[in-house]
């Protein structure tokens, strides 16, 4: 979905248009960040630098990303 056509559906009054469009702007964030933690890992940032820079703990960063 392009970023014009999913700024359009999120103003619909259709809430079921609406709703759809925040699923994927969900689905797109949680891209956006695996590839961000992804690269800072690469970089050779702690689980505790990606966990401040996302506002969370390192735990749950490292839960979620970490193998």
């Amino acid at each position: 979905m392009e970023t014009q056509e999913l700024s359009e559906r999120l103003r619909s009054h259709d809430p079921a248009v609406g709703l759809r469009a925040v699923g994927a702007l969900h689905r797109l964030a949680e891209q956006v960040e695996a590839a961000a933690v992804a690269r800072a890992r690469e970089q050779g940032w702690s689980w505790e630098q990606i966990g401040d820079a996302l506002g969370v703990s390192r735990q749950s960063v490292h839960a979620k990303y970490g193998k």
